[in-house]
């Protein structure tokens, strides 16, 4: 028997209007895109014609944005969008292959909403949900949610990894056949098929069991973005998909190959657990109309939003003082994404950049590796980091919508496929099976050890 071939897999990671942010102002942008399901369903319908794994909808409970004042939030834009769950049910019976991920917080929802809304979602779609699994980092989130700060970084974490207990136990509430709906005999399931999990810990207390049967996947795939110390053992005991930041090829192999130690080191074959950095490609037919279309995106940068911006990535540190032409100065700890902090930082020493060479190189990729060149090129980069194993994939954040989707899908993907690294055609009706990911079999979660694991650190 022949050995399969190692492809990528990838997720279109679909940021309304577009993921630079100023895409909202460009001539092609769809700015009440947001809130336009015609317009999220003409992006997905793109993405499965692209063969895409996945449609990747990132979403936080509340306006992230940094402003002083409402001129200030006015200049931004790209804040509006439905809530992500509701979205993906409706979008749920518009495609037959593509995977459908959202982002939920484990710090502002219950284990039991949270494990009954993504099976729902499984069993809409088929076996096609994915959750992406955030601890949220802003106090503008914790200020909806009945407190003036969010909680420490620890604090988070270690209410994140005992959600995660209760909501696999939720989804393990019943065994695959249990339901049998026996008429004659008058039994509506096999009673030796509930499970109830009479959960009772620090910070949850739940009985259960769900009243939805267990997710067609088994359970949702579990995604994870957090690059912390805390945040790669979460990934290492928990992820099936790493959804990383990396700037060089160095960077990203490091980061995946610590990865796939640290999740050996909890038990898991490390093939199980895809790493897939961010990619923001500009794609032209030649290079120069390529870099005509990101300075045509840069020159729409408002300066305010440029300093928010990174203000933001810094972990809502303030640097207003700070001249503009001046370096970036030290930076105290942040409560915030501590890994986003520090590959910020990392870029301007590395650059030599000041604070407004800082804001300007990162208002496309955000701190995401950033491609700017032809189909050729875009596909050099993928196929670098792909077989160099510093990635097994990567989520692609076109800088606008729907133009540069249409981009990568018509002019990157073929020449993808033409180099043998992507599909052709979908393997399977389901995303683990299209991922490469094993279903879990029925209490697959509760087999692993749930504490910190001996890699907590990146190489």
């Amino acid at each position: 028997m022949g050995v399969t071939r190692r492809t990528l897999r990838l997720g279109a990671f679909l940021l309304t209007p577009g993921y630079h942010v100023a895409s909202w102002r460009h001539p092609t942008a769809r700015a009440d895109g947001g809130l336009d399901f015609a317009h999220y369903r003409e992006l997905l319908h793109t993405a499965e014609r692209g063969k895409f794994d996945m449609f990747f909808v990132a979403d936080g409970v509340g306006i992230r944005t940094p402003y002083r004042d409402a001129d200030e939030l006015s200049r931004w834009g790209r804040f509006l969008q439905f809530d992500p769950l509701t979205l993906l049910s409706a979008l749920a019976v518009h495609t037959t292959h593509i995977g459908l991920a959202a982002t939920a917080s484990t710090t502002y929802n219950e284990p039991f909403h949270i494990a009954r809304k993504f099976a729902s979602i499984d069993h809409l779609s088929a076996g096609r949900a994915a959750w992406n699994i955030v601890t949220s980092v802003t106090d503008a989130e914790a200020q909806n949610f009945n407190r003036d700060a969010q909680p420490d970084h620890a604090s988070r974490y270690h209410r994140a990894r005992e959600f995660m207990e209760v909501v696999t136990g939720l989804w393990d509430s019943w065994d695959d056949d249990a339901f049998g709906y026996d008429k004659e005999s008058g039994r509506y399931f096999d009673p030796a098929g509930l499970h109830v999990l009479d959960h009772k810990g620090e910070h949850f207390s739940v009985r259960g069991p769900l009243n939805v049967a267990r997710p067609p996947q088994g359970y949702p795939v579990l995604i994870q973005a957090g690059a912390s110390a805390d945040g790669q053992d979460f990934a290492a005991r928990w992820a099936e998909v790493v959804f990383t930041a990396a700037q060089t090829l160095d960077e990203a192999r490091a980061f995946h190959r610590g990865m796939k130690r640290q999740a050996a080191a909890y038990g898991r074959d490390p093939d199980q657990l895809k790493v897939m950095p961010g990619l923001f490609p500009v794609i032209g037919r030649t290079r120069a109309e390529a870099e005509d279309k990101y300075a045509v995106l840069q020159d729409l940068v408002d300066p305010v939003v440029g300093l928010g911006l990174l203000t933001q990535l810094l972990g809502d540190i303030d640097i207003s003082g700070c001249p503009l032409d001046g370096p970036l100065p030290e930076l105290p700890p942040t409560e915030g994404s501590t890994s986003r902090q520090q590959l910020v930082y990392d870029k301007a020493r590395r650059e030599g950049l000041t604070i407004k060479e800082l804001y300007r190189s990162l208002t496309g990729g955000r701190g995401h590796r950033i491609v700017i060149g032809t189909p050729e090129d875009v596909a050099d980069l993928m196929e670098e980091w792909f077989t160099a194993e510093a990635a097994d994939g990567f989520n692609v954040m076109p800088p606008v919508l729907p133009e540069g989707l249409d981009d990568f899908v018509d002019l990157v993907v073929p020449e993808l496929q033409r180099r043998g690294l992507f599909r052709t055609e979908y393997e399977s009706s389901t995303l683990r099976g299209n991922l490469g990911i094993d279903r879990p079999a029925r209490g697959a979660a509760t087999e692993l050890p749930l504490g910190p694991g001996p890699f907590a650190t990146q190489e």
